[in-house]
């Protein structure tokens, strides 16, 4: 009966561990595809800060003196070097979001293009 008991825990254990991750959506749903044919301020860099960004970094809450929650503030951000960097993790900048896992490709790859294509108000 102990040995029931204790193998009833064991299996209990190594299943509910093992249940519970978290994944990147193109990992979990790989026929998603990335559009990043016209990316755009308002249709793709907005809400990627919105998002995940501006719970910190709004005209609200300036963390670190970072406002994410409009065009000007971001452009500059991007402009400088210090968005991209933050968000890809990259070249010794703050590595954002703080606490929270880097942003999946998809919308790294959509910030990169973005900001190499000048951080365009559209």
């Amino acid at each position: 009966m102990k040995k029931l008991a204790l193998f009833s825990i064991l299996l209990y254990v190594l299943v509910s561990s093992q249940s519970c991750y978290y994944d990147k959506e193109q990992e979990l749903y790989p026929g998603v595809v990335c559009d990043t044919s016209a990316v755009t301020f308002s249709n793709d860099i907005l809400p990627i800060m919105n998002a995940s960004c501006n719970s910190c970094h709004s005209t609200a809450s300036a963390l670190g003196g970072v406002v994410l929650d409009n065009y000007g503030s971001v452009s500059t951000q991007a402009l400088n070097g210090k968005l991209y960097n933050s968000v890809a993790q990259i070249n010794g900048a703050s590595p954002m979001p703080k606490g929270g896992t880097i942003l999946d490709n998809c919308k790294l790859n959509k910030i990169r293009i973005w900001v190499t294509a000048g951080a365009p108000n559209n």
